[in-house]
Protein backbone atom coordinates (compact mmCIF):
# COMPACT_ATOMS: atom_id res chain seq x y z
CA UNK A 1 0.00 0.00 0.00
CA UNK A 2 1.36 3.40 -0.92
CA UNK A 3 1.67 6.32 1.46
CA UNK A 4 -1.21 8.12 -0.23
CA UNK A 5 -3.64 5.27 0.34
CA UNK A 6 -2.44 4.18 3.76
CA UNK A 7 -4.62 4.45 6.86
CA UNK A 8 -8.27 4.90 7.67
CA UNK A 9 -10.55 7.15 5.68
CA UNK A 10 -10.32 9.77 8.45
CA UNK A 11 -6.51 9.64 8.41
CA UNK A 12 -6.43 9.99 4.64
CA UNK A 13 -8.87 12.91 4.82
CA UNK A 14 -6.52 14.67 7.25
CA UNK A 15 -3.49 13.83 5.08
CA UNK A 16 -5.25 15.24 2.01
CA UNK A 17 -6.12 18.43 3.89
CA UNK A 18 -2.51 18.80 5.04
CA UNK A 19 -1.27 18.44 1.46
CA UNK A 20 -3.90 20.92 0.26
CA UNK A 21 -3.05 23.44 2.98
CA UNK A 22 0.63 23.07 2.04
CA UNK A 23 -0.36 23.85 -1.57
CA UNK A 24 0.74 20.40 -2.75
CA UNK A 25 -2.45 20.04 -4.76
CA UNK A 26 -1.30 17.08 -6.87
CA UNK A 27 -0.52 15.05 -3.73
CA UNK A 28 -3.85 16.03 -2.20
CA UNK A 29 -5.61 14.84 -5.36
CA UNK A 30 -3.82 11.49 -5.22
CA UNK A 31 -5.09 10.90 -1.69
CA UNK A 32 -8.59 12.19 -2.39
CA UNK A 33 -9.11 10.30 -5.63
CA UNK A 34 -9.13 6.97 -3.82
CA UNK A 35 -11.04 8.36 -0.86
CA UNK A 36 -13.84 9.68 -3.09
CA UNK A 37 -14.19 6.22 -4.62
CA UNK A 38 -14.71 4.80 -1.11
CA UNK A 39 -17.17 7.44 0.10
CA UNK A 40 -18.89 8.76 -3.04
CA UNK A 41 -21.87 10.04 -1.05
CA UNK A 42 -19.78 12.55 0.91
CA UNK A 43 -19.55 16.04 -0.55
CA UNK A 44 -16.49 17.25 1.37
CA UNK A 45 -13.86 14.93 -0.13
CA UNK A 46 -15.21 15.35 -3.67
CA UNK A 47 -15.30 19.14 -3.35
CA UNK A 48 -11.74 19.23 -2.00
CA UNK A 49 -10.68 16.90 -4.84
CA UNK A 50 -12.21 19.30 -7.36
CA UNK A 51 -10.39 22.21 -5.72
CA UNK A 52 -7.10 20.26 -5.79
CA UNK A 53 -7.62 19.53 -9.48
CA UNK A 54 -8.43 23.21 -10.13
CA UNK A 55 -5.34 24.47 -8.35
CA UNK A 56 -3.10 21.92 -10.07
CA UNK A 57 -4.50 22.96 -13.49
CA UNK A 58 -6.31 19.65 -14.06
CA UNK A 59 -9.34 21.59 -15.20
CA UNK A 60 -11.25 18.85 -17.02
CA UNK A 61 -11.02 16.63 -13.96
CA UNK A 62 -12.15 19.51 -11.75
CA UNK A 63 -15.06 20.14 -14.08
CA UNK A 64 -16.10 16.47 -13.98
CA UNK A 65 -16.13 16.39 -10.17
CA UNK A 66 -17.99 19.68 -9.92
CA UNK A 67 -20.60 18.65 -12.47
CA UNK A 68 -21.18 15.46 -10.47
CA UNK A 69 -21.73 17.55 -7.32
CA UNK A 70 -24.06 20.02 -9.04
CA UNK A 71 -26.11 17.22 -10.60
CA UNK A 72 -26.47 15.52 -7.23
CA UNK A 73 -27.16 18.74 -5.31
CA UNK A 74 -28.21 21.64 -7.57
CA UNK A 75 -28.20 24.12 -4.67
CA UNK A 76 -24.59 23.45 -3.61
CA UNK A 77 -23.53 27.04 -4.22
CA UNK A 78 -19.78 26.58 -3.73
CA UNK A 79 -19.67 23.74 -6.29
CA UNK A 80 -21.57 26.03 -8.69
CA UNK A 81 -19.12 28.86 -8.06
CA UNK A 82 -16.11 26.59 -8.60
CA UNK A 83 -17.67 25.12 -11.74
CA UNK A 84 -18.16 28.63 -13.11
CA UNK A 85 -14.58 29.58 -12.33
CA UNK A 86 -13.28 26.33 -13.80
CA UNK A 87 -15.17 26.98 -17.02
CA UNK A 88 -13.88 30.58 -17.11
CA UNK A 89 -10.33 29.35 -16.71
CA UNK A 90 -10.90 27.11 -19.74
CA UNK A 91 -12.09 30.11 -21.75
CA UNK A 92 -15.72 28.97 -21.70
CA UNK A 93 -17.07 32.28 -20.38
CA UNK A 94 -20.60 32.07 -21.74
CA UNK A 95 -21.12 28.62 -20.20
CA UNK A 96 -19.57 29.80 -16.93
CA UNK A 97 -21.91 32.76 -16.61
CA UNK A 98 -25.03 30.74 -15.79
CA UNK A 99 -23.26 28.80 -13.04
CA UNK A 100 -21.80 31.98 -11.55
CA UNK A 101 -25.20 33.68 -11.54
CA UNK A 102 -26.84 30.70 -9.85
CA UNK A 103 -24.04 30.54 -7.26
CA UNK A 104 -24.49 34.24 -6.58
CA UNK A 105 -28.24 33.84 -6.15
CA UNK A 106 -27.84 30.83 -3.87
CA UNK A 107 -25.38 32.66 -1.64
CA UNK A 108 -27.67 35.69 -1.38
CA UNK A 109 -25.33 37.99 -3.27
CA UNK A 110 -27.39 38.25 -6.45
CA UNK A 111 -27.81 41.74 -7.87
CA UNK A 112 -30.47 41.64 -10.61
CA UNK A 113 -29.21 44.88 -12.21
Amino acid sequence: MTYYGHGTAAERWERARMFFDAKDYAAAARVLDELVDEVPEQTGPRLLLARAYYHSAQLRRAEDELRFLVERDPVEHYARLMLGRTLQRQGRHEEAESHLRIASALSGEFDPR
